[in-house]
């Protein structure tokens, strides 16, 4: 039976989860999924484990970390497609009041007033580091806890180690002890796309394209939108 080996990031991961199942019972073709983080610095981004040849065929990631592989040749040329694209969202711990994030100035508001603000070291806390928090003019004034995965960021609120971590919806619909708040201001919004990509070096083409066809289908639009993301594809 053919194989494919995937390491995807924590965005698309909800969705993925819940239609791989369907994918494996009526393709015949065994996945085996890793996960790791879009971007940022350590031994578990995407990135890093292609690097030390960790056994992948299929990528799915945030745009930002598919465009550093392309351009690293990681990735066979022509294989990307975009699957869906998820705004960044407020959670806070399941039961807690859920503070008002829907204006530039009421999300200022929550983030100055929090002890602890978590973020994941992946792309949308790269970007919520560099770009908007310094915009906001907020940088120095909160406190902010970079953890290396959302499901992190998360799990950190659960636990009451952070009051509140910003990351993409489709991170907070499926995490436990957590409720979702809102996403964030339009006009300060980072919506992020996640791709699919074959590896450059896979051995098992056919049922890689078999899998980004099956999360690009009709099929699969309705347990993104779920999870949180808009379908792209479909």
């Amino acid at each position: 039976m053919a194989q494919v080996n995937v390491l995807i990031s924590g965005g698309f991961s909800g969705a993925y989860d819940e239609l791989l199942p369907e994918f494996e019972r009526t393709s015949g073709i065994k996945v085996a999924t890793g996960s790791g983080a879009s971007q940022g610095t350590g031994p578990q981004t995407i990135a890093a484990q292609l690097a030390r040849g960790v056994p992948s065929d299929v990528v799915i990631l945030s745009r930002e970390g598919l465009v550093e592989l392309i351009a690293a040749k990681r990735i066979v040329a022509g294989t990307d497609v975009d699957l869906a694209r998820v705004p960044v969202g407020v959670a806070v711990r399941a039961g807690a009041p859920k503070p008002d994030v829907s204006t530039v100035e009421a999300f200022k508001q929550v983030l100055l007033k929090a002890k602890t603000v978590a973020v994941p070291g992946s792309t949308s806390g790269i970007w919520l580091m560099t770009d908007l928090f310094p915009r906001l003019g907020i940088t120095e004034k909160i406190n902010v806890e970079v953890t290396p995965r959302g499901t992190d960021a998360a799990a950190m609120v659960a636990a009451g180690g952070a009051n509140l971590a910003v990351l993409p919806t489709s991170e907070i619909m499926y995490a436990a002890g957590v409720d979702f708040a809102g996403n964030i201001a339009p006009e300060i919004q980072f919506v992020q796309t996640f791709s699919a990509a074959i590896v450059a070096g896979s051995r098992e083409l056919e049922g890689s394209e078999q899998l980004i066809e099956f999360l690009t289908s009709a099929r699969a639009s309705e347990a993104i939108r779920k999870s949180g993301m808009e379908p792209l594809a479909a």
